[in-house]
């Protein structure tokens, strides 16, 4: 306990914020104000490293057990709202899960008719890593354009196109399959606004035929069938849980 070099330690501070006690920055001033007690003892240190698993942690007398989280990457189909509260939607990405899994909550959204990845979660620390604009998490997409990409709209396009007066934030694209009828880009941008991409190609001239995330942050969509679902694996959760460590 007190060293931080394990991946099984948490802050103090944070282990208070992710097991539901209070906000980040209201944790600071419960344990500044001594009403934190690791293992029976006062600790005033918010940076202090528990283990959740060992340590005995308790605010104002009362127990704080580890909280169990759960992490899922859904490969959300068009046509299902990215909601949990939404009465008069017809179909919801909740209505993809099973019951028990129904209180995970999306990380950010996806528009109704773009498919692709969509990590559900009951981890705060990590959905709000993940979508603040602050953090600028990368997200990356395959898309399907009516024409192809000419050099100076695809210049543009990376350089940043304006949205409500706000120039977008620079992206990357290239291109990687050719038809008769469409090419398809993949592109990344690191920001999430509202039908963001489309906006942004419908500016240029171009319309948006099909559009699917394939990842967020670190998390990829592997083989994930459309409508379905998988549990994250140990490495993916290390990883989610390091970026929102760092944020």
């Amino acid at each position: 306990m007190g060293e931080l070099n394990s991946q099984d330690l948490l802050r103090l501070q944070v282990f208070l914020s992710h097991n539901g006690v209070c906000s980040r920055r209201k944790a600071m001033d419960v344990i500044k104000e001594g009403r934190v007690q690791v293992n029976g003892r006062v600790c005033k240190e918010p940076s202090f490293g528990v283990d959740g698993q060992k340590d005995r942690v308790s605010v104002d007398g009362q127990s704080i057990f580890k909280k169990r989280y759960e992490y899922l990457v859904l490969n959300k189909p068009s046509g299902y709202v990215t909601t949990k509260g939404d009465r008069h939607a017809k179909q919801t990405v909740i209505d993809l899960l099973p019951s028990k899994l129904r209180h995970l909550h999306p990380v950010g959204r996806l528009d109704k008719d773009t498919e692709g990845l969509l990590i559900l979660t009951n981890d705060g620390d990590v959905t709000h890593a993940l979508t603040h604009p602050h953090h600028q998490i990368e997200k990356v997409y395959v898309v399907k354009l009516n024409y192809v990409l000419k050099l100076p709209e695809k210049m543009k396009f990376e350089k940043g196109v304006f949205i409500d007066g706000k120039r977008t934030l620079p992206a990357k694209v290239h291109k990687i399959n050719r038809t008769e009828k469409s090419t398809d880009y993949c592109v990344t941008i690191r920001e999430g606004k509202k039908r963001q991409i489309r906006i942004m190609f419908a500016k240029l001239g171009y319309k948006v035929l099909y559009l699917k995330r394939t990842q967020q942050g670190p998390i990829k969509i592997g083989k994930v069938r459309k409508g379905d679902f998988r549990t994250l694996t140990k490495q993916e959760i290390n990883d989610l849980s390091s970026i929102s460590r760092k944020n």
